[in-house]
């Protein structure tokens, strides 16, 4: 008998450790982001230079934003002053800026949202499909 109340209570403690446990880190998660780790980078110009080029439109296409156009306006940078810095910068720097681009707009460009609302409107549609559900639309007073 004393066992099974040793096991009982050993159980009750764990479950009890484990709600805590899990409540914690529910209530106060860490700052964390997860991020593709960059390519390693290229000694050659001939390999490094697409990278280049890409990094470059990357940032062009954020810089295009008319947020950041107007951020940038306010700060009193123009667009020829702002191409002449990008000009400037080392493959290491306009790489380091490419891969940080994507912090500035973390949800993205909306189109997942939309693709996301799309997916969800088929889904329901197909589930009052498959249960022979049907909504019917009449003219009419419908308080009586």
């Amino acid at each position: 008998m004393h066992r099974i109340v040793q096991k009982c209570v050993l159980r009750q403690t764990m479950i009890w450790t484990l709600v805590t446990v899990t409540l914690l880190t529910g209530l106060f998660p860490e700052d964390v982001r997860a991020m593709v780790a960059p390519p390693l980078q290229a000694t050659t110009n001939s390999i490094a230079e697409p990278h280049r080029t890409a990094d470059l439109q990357k940032i062009q296409t954020v810089l295009e934003s008319k947020i950041v156009r107007q951020r940038l306006e306010d700060f009193g940078l123009t667009p020829e002053e702002i191409n002449t810095r990008l000009a400037k910068l080392s493959d290491d720097q306009l790489h380091q800026l490419a891969t940080k681009v994507d912090a500035l707009i973390p949800a993205g460009d909306g189109l997942g949202i939309v693709i996301a609302l799309l997916v969800i409107a088929i889904l329901a549609i197909i589930l009052i499909y498959l249960l022979n559900h049907r909504i019917i639309i009449t003219k009419g007073d419908s308080a009586k």
